[in-house]
């Protein structure tokens, strides 16, 4: 079983630790201590380049230098100025090649493309997780690395009966490459280090849609980061921008900006631990492409330095070094915005595991329902209680209930381009017949949604439904069709609340309990029952591996 301590994490040097986990880790001296930091590397831009267009500016603080450093070569080379560009010239190849990999599913979220991940390591097929766009499982491409050895491949899965994998093929006529720009001087590199001596630099980005909208222009971003960047290649053919810095500053730059900065010192403290808990336990989510977190919702909203507020900076240091445990280990520290009035278990959303400490919950410091005596997974019990608007936690949030209504062209679209991102067979499919809830968990989520076409019938399950379909904001919701005067079906609305997976802590749900005066050790006991506050120590389990799996040889 692949179980990491923070002790053997923090005393390892950064090599070991990274062959041990597939991440790279900044080495850091001695044990664990109460309150101890550990440097992050967190995705900032994840995919630079895929527009043509992308750019990057980077500037020092008044009065402060910038200095950058890349291989030329194999000399080494240092640049230094007030500021730097980084732009994206598209490189013609040669001789047109071809780039591909057998990708075996494809999930909303990282949960579930771990658990898949386990399953095919579990039948001998080395895998590793990507994240393109949506979170993938590719058969390892080390292993499967010549066109034979991966349509063996396929073929086997197909002569199994799975039909969902698939080979990815794309070939490129030519690569986007990075060019640096500083005092007058060009260079084209790949990886980059960049540090300034204050340790502060703002980094200024075009954002463009993917795929660009006609007639948008790009969305100027300009943010403030603490510690050293790292530009360098990943596994989609782009680059990402890295930054390296420590947890407790980190948390300046997600906390304000996961739940504000005006509700009570407890609810921002609660905030606090469980961002601290998140990023600790999930280090292992971009071993692919050599590097930990992202810097949105796929992980924690993370801003730098920017929008910091002095409320939150004075919750993230009264729980300096506290996280959530459940027997000795790090809990997966999941939260979202709303609920609806009850929190979903972290099978109602996810595959893999059950999490004790990640079961439904009424969201309500009242007795609103009864989930032993009114399940849920009916339907007639599921209506009646969207239909009750008072009486819980979230009631007078702008999400705890909503409907949204989806033409019929409208689905059939967003089915259409789903079903494509799959290769399915169906993806040419004419028109949505119907849609019908087969099952739902005992909170009521949805778990299977049946659309059938004309050109068959597609199963949709758990948060594959929201890749699938723009209108539901959570799986918390049912469905009316709509017709029109002819009786001739137009559409269908949604009718459901909350937003986000609804596991673990409700955001919305939390400020009610703060203003009851409700502490944060209170708050989390509530919302992840049968766990425990306790400060970073030598004994704490960050992540263990739930598979317990020593893959057998890789299979053809």
């Amino acid at each position: 079983m692949l179980t990491m301590r923070f002790s053997s994490l923090l005393a390892l040097p950064g090599t070991i630790a990274a062959a041990i986990l597939g991440l790279s880790l900044a080495p850091q001296p001695g044990c664990a201590t109460p309150g101890q930091d550990i440097d992050l590397q967190v995705g900032i831009v994840q995919r630079f380049g895929r527009q043509p267009s992308d750019v990057l500016m980077l500037q020092a603080q008044p009065g402060d230098r910038l200095t950058i450093r890349f291989q030329t070569g194999d000399k080494a080379q240092a640049w230094s100025g007030a500021t730097a560009q980084l732009a994206i010239v598209q490189q013609a190849l040669p001789t047109p090649q071809i780039e591909e990999r057998v990708v075996l599913a494809t999930h909303r979220s990282y949960e579930s493309a771990e658990d898949e991940a386990n399953r095919w390591r579990a039948e001998g097929i080395p895998v590793e997780i990507a994240q393109p766009k949506r979170w993938q499982v590719w058969a390892k491409r080390d292993v499967y690395h010549t066109p034979l050895l991966r349509r063996l491949l396929l073929q086997s899965l197909q002569g199994r009966g799975i039909q969902t994998a698939f080979v990815d093929t794309q070939v490129l006529q030519k690569r986007p490459k990075v060019v640096l720009e500083m005092n007058g001087q060009r260079v084209a590199q790949e990886q980059l280090q960049i540090s300034s001596a204050k340790g502060i630099i703002k980094v200024v980005s075009q954002r463009t849609d993917d795929p660009p909208k006609p007639k948008t222009p790009p969305e100027r971003v300009e943010r403030l980061y603490y510690g050293n960047l790292r530009l360098q290649p990943n596994a989609y053919g782009t680059y990402t921008l890295v930054n390296q810095v420590p947890l407790e500053t980190y948390l300046r730059g997600v906390v304000p900006h996961e739940i504000g900065s005006t509700t009570t010192p407890s609810v921002l403290e609660t905030q606090a631990i469980l961002a601290r808990t998140y990023a600790l336990r999930n280090l292992r989510r971009f071993a692919i492409d050599d590097y930990q977190l992202c810097a949105d919702t796929q992980c924690q909203v993370y801003y730098g330095l920017t929008g910091i507020t002095p409320a939150t900076d004075r919750a993230i240091a009264a729980t300096r070094g506290k996280v959530l445990t459940y027997q000795n280990e790090l809990v997966d520290a999941v939260y979202s915005a709303a609920t609806g009035g009850v929190t979903a278990a972290f099978n109602d959303v996810w595959h893999g595991p059950s999490r004790p400490y990640l079961r439904p919950i009424i969201d309500s410091v009242a007795a609103k329902w009864d989930l032993s005596q009114q399940s849920l997974a009916n339907e007639q019990n599921f209506r009646q209680f969207v239909q009750q608007k008072q009486g819980f936690n979230e009631d007078d949030q702008k999400w705890f209930r909503w409907r949204y209504d989806s033409s019929l062209s409208e689905l059939n679209q967003e089915l259409r381009e789903y079903l494509k991102s799959l290769k399915s067979p169906l993806a040419n499919f004419k028109t949505i017949q119907g849609m019908e809830v087969l099952q739902r968990s005992p909170a009521g989520r949805v778990q299977i949604l049946r659309v059938t076409t004309d050109q068959g019938a597609v199963d949709l399950e758990k948060d594959n439904i929201l890749i699938a379909f723009y209108a539901p904001a959570s799986l918390l919701f049912y469905m009316d069709p709509l017709y029109d005067a002819q009786k001739k079906l137009t559409g269908y609305a949604f009718i459901g609340g909350g937003l986000g997976h609804g596991v673990g802590l409700s955001q919305s749900g939390s400020y009610r309990l703060g203003k009851l005066g409700w502490n944060s050790d209170r708050i989390l006991s509530f919302y992840y029952p049968g766990t425990q506050v306790q400060s970073v120590n030598n004994s704490l389990v960050f992540w263990r591996d739930p598979a317990n799996l020593q893959p057998p040889e890789p299979q053809m």
